[in-house]
């Protein structure tokens, strides 16, 4: 099941968007804020965003430049606005799709079918084609065959600790929370016990940095979470 994010301050708009849609085996997840819509997408994993432009507390333009630093998740644009400059500037900073509303369910449907389609087609081909090596520094993980290497040599980690590694890899400018670290690992909620936490960025710790009481790779950011390190 595909999982949406619908990203619409109108009220009745996002009702009858989400139960036309939830109906056709999609499930989606309604906000009605810019920064409440960054807080789930920061949070969860989807397929596709539906983003109005005309959002209080951050407008959906300044919620895509944001996403678009470390994410390539499909969006469609939903709005008013129909001029072709609107449309140039939405699909110029990153959107797959714009839709003008009002727009019909049959339409919006057959858009996101299409967007999907297609990005899930490039994803496939993107696998088949070119190796997934995502490196920073000494460290090399071969995303493929759930290989770490520093300096060449294989490291042995354990699945929990693969996708600590793997979740700042992927992330090389993010501060991570615990929640969020919980959250991606774990795949559950989060209820305030850091122990489980502590324990395996401990050992991940001690497999990769060349002194895990000065940390290089994954260093603590104290009072929120984690990060990558930074090198030159």
């Amino acid at each position: 099941m595909e999982r949406l994010l619908l990203v619409e301050d109108d009220v009745a708009i996002s009702d009858m968007v989400r139960t036309y849609l939830t109906k056709e085996g999609f499930k989606v997840d309604p906000v009605f804020t810019g920064k409440e819509a960054i807080q789930r997408f920061e949070n969860d994993s989807y397929d596709l965003v539906l983003l109005d432009l005309m959002l209080p507390e951050m407008s959906g333009m300044d919620f895509l430049q944001v996403i678009r630093q470390n994410s390539f998740v499909p969006v469609i644009i939903m709005s008013a606005k129909d001029g072709e400059a609107d449309k140039a500037v939405g699909l110029g900073f990153g959107a797959d799709d714009y839709i003008t509303k009002p727009f019909s369910m049959i339409e919006l449907l057959a858009r996101v079918k299409a967007v999907i389609r297609r990005s899930t087609q490039y994803k496939a081909t993107t696998h088949q084609e070119v190796p997934v090596l995502i490196t920073i520094h000494d460290l090399q993980m071969d995303v493929d065959n759930f290989i770490v290497k520093k300096s060449g040599h294989e490291i042995s980690l354990t699945s929990k600790e693969w996708k600590i590694l793997k979740l700042f890899f992927e992330n090389p400018k993010k501060v991570m929370t615990k929640e969020q670290i919980y959250h991606s690992v774990w795949d559950d909620h989060y209820y305030g016990d850091d122990h489980v936490i502590n324990v395996h960025m401990s050992r991940l710790r001690e497999k990769i940095e060349d002194d895990p009481a000065k940390p290089l790779y994954i260093k603590t950011v104290w009072g929120i979470g984690y990060k990558l390190g930074e090198f030159k």
